[in-house]
């Protein structure tokens, strides 16, 4: 007796792939999220608030759309945090550099260095005490050089004879203009009688009812 053929189970065919994929947005297809490229884009110049602010609402909307663009935030958030630490790090070494150059302290205006520049008010009778200012800030004065004058045995009015003519040929050499020509006042003080190697007379330069910014170093003023 023969047998019947074996009953081969009914399948229908199978749809083809890309039938599959009808609908669904390849990596190739989906969009590139808007505030994530912005957010890119401003962490660049370190704009960091916004690059910061546009990264965060990128997140949530790529997580919910699918679309590209998390490694843009991701990168952006990290060039936040390189421009956050160049900050801090660049206000850490100011504060340092302002700290041993003195700014902000309240010295004897015979305690002032040669390149050190100070608020005080200028016109008084006697100046006593002056504050050590950033020179590239508006200041009253600048220290510009230590010079050397012997002054033992003058009297008072020859002193400031000597002083005013060692401190003028220095003002000269640094302002680069006379000071019999200049629009600046020259002040001293007399650190000692002795004429010493490293100077006795301290000159500086200022000029009263105004503020100087920058050394006056080669200002031909």
């Amino acid at each position: 007796m023969t047998q019947p053929p074996p009953i081969q189970p009914v399948r229908a065919p199978l749809p083809s792939a890309e039938s599959w994929l009808e609908g669904v947005p390849t990596p190739a297809q989906r969009r590139l999220d808007r505030y994530a490229v912005a957010a890119f884009a401003t962490s660049l110049p370190g704009l960091v608030p916004i690059a910061a602010v546009l990264g965060l609402i990128a997140l949530p909307r790529i997580r919910r759309s699918g679309a590209r663009g998390r490694g843009l935030v991701v990168g952006a958030l990290v060039i936040c945090c390189c421009w956050l630490i160049a900050i801090g790090v660049a206000a850490f070494l100011n504060l340092r550099g302002e700290q041993r150059a003195g700014i902000g302290r309240t010295t004897v205006i015979s305690q002032v260095a040669v390149q050190q520049c100070f608020d005080a008010d200028l016109e008084v009778d006697t100046l006593r005490q002056v504050k050590i200012a950033d020179c590239a800030a508006p200041h009253s004065g600048e220290a510009y050089a230590k010079v050397r004058a012997s002054m033992t045995g003058l009297s008072v009015e020859q002193k400031g004879t000597a002083a005013t003519q060692q401190c003028a040929t220095a003002f000269q050499t640094f302002v680069g203009k006379p000071y019999e020509r200049s629009e600046l006042d020259m002040y001293y003080v007399v650190l000692e009688d002795r004429a010493v190697a490293d100077g006795n007379v301290l000159c500086m330069v200022g000029q009263p009812g105004a503020k100087l910014t920058g050394s006056m170093r080669g200002s031909q003023r």
